[in-house]
Parts: C-alpha cells; sequence; structure tokens
C-alpha cells in the first residue's frame, strides 16, 4: 500500500508526535521515578508532559517559526509577542496523564494546527499501539497508512459510545450524569477511557459510533474533531454548532447516530439548573 502523500505540516507534526512519543515511552519504563505535582483537583503534571511538549515546540518553532502555539502545559505564545496570527498549533503533549501515571495503556499525544480558529491538520499518535491518526482538511483522516471512515452505524440504539466524566469542575455533574442515565439505556453501551483525543479518534475509524463530553480544552478537541469530519462524521459543540473549541463540550459521531446523540444531550443541557 502507498503511504499517503501528507502535507509538509503533517509531516512535521508527525516528527514533533514521535519525539515526544520517545520521552514519554522512555519514561513509562520508570513510573515510580515520576515527580508528580497537582495542577488542580484531579488535574496532574509530570516532568514527562513538560519534556514531551517541549520536544514538540522546538520541532515547531524550527519548522515554522512564523506560528502561534497554544500548548496545555506551557500556554499561548506567539511570534513576537502577537495574539492575532492566522495559524497556530494547539498540543496536548500527553493527554491521559493520570492513565500514564496508573500505567493505564490509554493516553496520546495530540497535535492539531488551526488557521484562523479552525483545524486544518491534525495529528494524534499513541505511544503504546504505535497507531498514528492523521488528517487535512479536505484530504481524508487516515490511521497509519490507511485511509479511515466512521462506521455505519445508523441508530443510536445500535451504537457503542464514548465519553468522559468530569474530573476536574464539577458544576455540571448532576446534568451529566442525567445525560449518561438516559444514553446508558439508549444506546448498546458507553465506554470512559480517559483520553478524549483517543476517543474522537476512534470514532473516526469506526471503533466508536459517538462521543460526547463537558468541558474539554482545545487541546483536547482539536485534532480529534477534524479526524472525525475528514472521516465522513460529524463534531459539533451542544448547540450543534462549530463552537466546540470554546465551550468545550463536543458532540461527535456518525451522521445519523450524530443527530439522536445531540437531541439527547441537548434535552439534558437545557434543562440543568
Amino acid at each position: 500500500m502507498m503511504r499517503p502523500n501528507f502535507d509538509p505540516a503533517v509531516n512535521i507534526a508527525i516528527k514533533a508526535a514521535r519525539r515526544a512519543a520517545s520521552v514519554i515511552n522512555q519514561a513509562a519504563n520508570q513510573l515510580d521515578l515520576l515527580n508528580i505535582e497537582a495542577k488542580a483537583h484531579n488535574d496532574f503534571v509530570t516532568e514527562v508532559d513538560r519534556a514531551a511538549e517541549a520536544a514538540i515546540v522546538d520541532i515547531l518553532r524550527e519548522a515554522f517559526p512564523g506560528h502561534g502555539i497554544l500548548a496545555e502545559e506551557s500556554g499561548r505564545s506567539d511570534p513576537e509577542g502577537r495574539h492575532d496570527g492566522e495559524y497556530v498549533w494547539v498540543i496536548d503533549p500527553l493527554d491521559g496523564t493520570t492513565n500514564f501515571i496508573h500505567d493505564f495503556p490509554q493516553y496520546a499525544v495530540s497535535i492539531a494546527l488551526t488557521r484562523k480558529g479552525v483545524p486544518e491538520h491534525a495529528v494524534i499518535f499513541d505511544p503504546v499501539s504505535n497507531e498514528l491518526f492523521t488528517a487535512s482538511r479536505g484530504r481524508g483522516a487516515y490511521m497509519n497508512d490507511r485511509r479511515i471512515r466512521v462506521s455505519r452505524c445508523l441508530r443510536l440504539a445500535d451504537a457503542l459510545l464514548g465519553t468522559g466524566f468530569p474530573f476536574r469542575q464539577f458544576a455540571h455533574i448532576d446534568t451529566y450524569l442525567a445525560m449518561f442515565r438516559e444514553l446508558a439505556q439508549k444506546s448498546v453501551g458507553l465506554r470512559r477511557a480517559g483520553a478524549a483525543s483517543l476517543d474522537l479518534a476512534y470514532v473516526a475509524s469506526g471503533r466508536l459510533d459517538g462521543f460526547w463530553e463537558i468541558g474539554l480544552s482545545p487541546w483536547d478537541m482539536a485534532a480529534g474533531a477534524l479526524l472525525i469530519q475528514e472521516a465522513g462524521g460529524f463534531a459539533a459543540d451542544f448547540d450543534g454548532e462549530d463552537g466546540y473549541l470554546d465551550s468545550g463540550n463536543i458532540v461527535a459521531g456518525t451522521p445519523k447516530v450524530f443527530t439522536e446523540l445531540l437531541l439527547a444531550v441537548q434535552s439534558r443541557w437545557n434543562a440543568r439548573a
């Protein structure tokens, strides 16, 4: 099978993701030596997160010195202090840190390039399974060298759904539990693995039929949402619009499942106190 002809930005992002993965894999063999800090309640960071992010940023800055960067650990940085750049890289160096520090093998590196706030290129790399998910707007989505599509699931009743429990902020916990209760009864099953970027990649590759979560950050969603769209699925905020990077709330899935899932989530979200 011929290797896809990736955009140069994707090739650089792949290089950066693999460099970060080498940092992560090396540390995975010495978890008992990790220095773990709590950024907030149930929100952890390690020197691995920071080292992986630094490796990514170094590669991206060398290749694209005029691009801005929005990274989980270091925040927003722009060339010459500008905050109006057209291109911004959105980076999660280790999505699923809590999984990683517990040796639970579900975590990933997520990198997206946005143009005027819209994801244009995406790379998600799973260093455990060595699976590489890539997408460019208008050019399809891939896992390793194979084109991927969302599943053919046509009904919520037949769907396997991914989700993520609120773990930092609990203001909407009752609303989320109402969604969970309803969707547990309306689908064939719910899965909460703990790394949103991989959950979204699994929707794109047909392993999950839909996904929803409340209170994510842009770096959790930017790459995965583009993967789903390029694989033939839909991703939106709880209003059915494209504001998920701003709101932090996302619904995604196959075209048919997405519609039913969005309606179920909306009904509970709009009824919240």
